[in-house]
């Protein structure tokens, strides 16, 4: 059975992209692979200053990850500041590491880009994270294709860490390999943009139904009538249709033909809005349900992230001693 590490920073309510774009492949996966997902809190502070802010985050993930269907009998879930064991790994590849490597990660030149303080974790934040990712002995960590950077320095620096400190036969850190994610093409926001937390322009399927419908009303379209055709993929409202229901699923090849009609047979856009609407309430109707318990359950939320980090822990700690008994301080 291979194993599979994945985790996402706390900073807001998780959306349908994060679902669509990650968490719908790990429900797919969690039965035959051994599954660790962690909430990157400590990577959270290079952009939070709200502590009280962070708290509500980090918990929130946590309850949306069960809510969607991860079971924690099946998959192991942590709060990344329980494992203290990735801090100090996160050192010990810090040594190996040239700045060199960090000056070309872009995800540090994007965020200082948009406003976010050029702190030292920030530039570091890579080290962190492949500390995270090797910490447990990953064969496959599974990413979009805005992550891949970051999972070849996680690789490069293991590498290296290997090369001076292990051996051919004895490496000190497992190399994981890169997964792809299925379908991790960009979901689009209410704006037409990539949906992100950060930019506020995504859909939570956990919304109140009015709320949620009203937000959907709000994706911006074109000014085309009702009678003229149109082209479904140059739609934000079918593109995210189809990041839900999949390309080959009969309602989706009934809402690209209603796209197509032109004339009396013609459909407007708010048929569109409403359609997604349907489905979304369709496709998360019984993790609303789970949701809505979850949010009266706190004991059981602290059971799950106890569980979780006394697994990742176990594992982490035979990481830990090679990675100290390699460089001499075993």
């Amino acid at each position: 059975m291979k194993r599979v590490l994945s985790g996402i920073q706390p900073s807001g309510q998780l959306h349908l992209g994060n679902y669509a774009g990650a968490i719908r492949q790990f429900l797919d996966m969690q039965h035959d692979h051994e599954i660790f997902v962690f909430v990157a809190s400590y990577h959270a502070l290079t952009t939070s200053g709200d502590a009280d802010e962070l708290r509500a985050n980090i918990r929130q993930v946590v309850i949306d990850y069960l809510a969607f269907g991860l079971d924690p009998s099946e998959c192991h879930i942590y709060l990344q500041h329980d494992v203290p064991a990735v801090c100090e790994l996160a050192w010990l590849l810090g040594c190996v590491c040239p700045k060199s490597q960090m000056d070309k990660a872009t995800t540090y030149k994007d965020k200082v880009a948009k406003g976010i303080a050029a702190s030292v974790g920030l530039f570091t934040y890579p080290v962190l994270q492949a500390a995270d990712i090797l910490a447990v002995d990953p064969d496959v960590v599974p990413v979009g294709a805005d992550q891949q950077q970051h999972i070849e320095i996680t690789r490069d620096l293991a590498q290296r860490f290997n090369h001076r400190y292990g051996t051919e036969d004895a490496p000190v850190f497992k190399v994981p390999e890169v997964m792809l994610r299925e379908g991790s093409a960009v979901v689009p926001g209410v704006d037409g943009q990539k949906m992100s937390k950060s930019y506020g322009n995504g859909i939570d399927p956990f919304m109140a139904e009015k709320p949620l419908r009203k937000r959907i009303m709000k994706i911006v379209t074109d000014s085309k009538p009702p009678e003229e055709a149109k082209d479904p993929e140059d739609s934000t409202i079918f593109q995210i249709y189809v990041a839900l229901a999949g390309r080959e699923d009969e309602r989706t090849q009934k809402l690209a033909e209603r796209y197509r009609a032109s004339g009396e047979h013609g459909m407007g856009y708010g048929e569109a809005k409403q359609a997604l609407f349907e489905l979304v309430m369709d496709t998360f109707k019984d993790a609303r349900a789970r949701r809505a318990d979850l949010m009266q359950d706190p004991g059981h939320i602290d059971a799950v992230l106890r569980d979780g980090a006394a697994a990742a822990n176990a594992v982490m700690a035979g990481v830990l001693a090679r990675a100290r008994s390699a460089v001499g301080l075993g």
